[in-house]
């Protein structure tokens, strides 16, 4: 148990210096193991160093596949780290070296191991960034049902205008189906344009006009959603995040003269907070 301990805090941990060289030398495989999965994908090297990558893929994934069961060994809520988003991303580091046996190709998904450079924020400790994050997270969630809601209505659009010019335009102009045509109105709709099918026809070039100025007036809806979002939860915080020094309740400006609760005055609480970032100004 003193070793389940002892590698708990060296794993886990970020206090310890032996913690963050274990973060550290991670972080440097992580990024070794990405490096080698990109030169793999150069013909010219997948050629002359396929068995250097291959030896030192097998490699990677012994350690990491050691360091995941060691993790679920120390944590003290296993199921817990395996849910969690760490665990997750640890997780799928490992699976493609599985699929490798059944597909030589899946070893370039070794990739998605450099979504494990996410903890570089815990061994940096960015504390200050997690205020902003859960700003973000609430603004999504608030404005999800929305989007989704637009989302739909955007794919309703695509599956009526692409029917329409496959009606219109029909195979031998590049419209072989109604999904091809479906995906015409996606690309048209969303303004990337690949131009790889087109309409001929001066109906099915009078649709596309219609398709086009569609997208563009409806592009920025779910920017505008979600900028509410979030400029209603950057208010919430602002007001929230001051409280007041007599009854203690929050729901105050920081430039409030007086508690909107209990009408008691504001201004020794911020001398205080003035106070507070002077003297962490002098700190620094």
């Amino acid at each position: 148990m003193e070793l389940r301990r002892r590698l708990y805090v060296i794993i886990f941990g970020t206090d310890t210096s032996a913690g963050k060289l274990f973060d550290l030398t991670l972080l440097s495989l992580i990024i070794a193991s990405f490096v080698v999965a990109v030169l793999d994908s150069v013909e010219q090297y997948h050629v002359e160093f396929h068995d250097v990558f291959l030896l030192a893929e097998i490699i990677f994934s012994l350690i990491f596949a050691i360091e995941y069961a060691t993790r679920i060994w120390v944590s003290p809520n296993r199921w817990g780290y395996v849910k969690s988003l760490y665990g997750i991303i640890d997780l799928l580091s490992l699976l493609p070296i599985l699929f490798l046996w059944v597909d030589p190709s899946a070893a370039h998904l070794v990739v998605v191991r450099v979504l494990r450079v996410l903890r570089l924020f815990r061994i940096l400790r960015l504390t200050e960034f997690l205020v902003e994050e859960q700003l973000l997270i609430r603004a999504i969630q608030q404005s999800s049902k929305m989007i989704f809601i637009f989302f739909l209505i955007v794919a309703i659009l695509a599956t009526v205008f692409g029917s329409t010019m496959y009606v219109i335009e029909g195979p031998e102009h590049g419209f072989n189906s109604i999904p091809e045509g479906i995906y015409w109105a996606v690309v048209t709709i969303t303004t990337v344009g690949y131009g790889d099918i087109t309409p001929q026809t001066a109906i099915g070039k009078s649709v596309s006009t219609l398709v086009m100025l569609t997208g563009y007036s409806i592009i920025a809806v779910p920017t505008g959603v979600f900028t509410a979002s979030l400029a209603s939860e950057l208010k919430s915080n602002h007001r929230s995040a001051f409280s007041c020094p007599h009854c203690g309740r929050f729901g105050h400006e920081k430039d409030a003269n007086y508690c909107r609760h209990c009408g008691a005055s504001m201004s020794a609480k911020r001398q205080t907070a003035k106070r507070l970032a002077t003297k962490r100004g002098e700190d620094d």
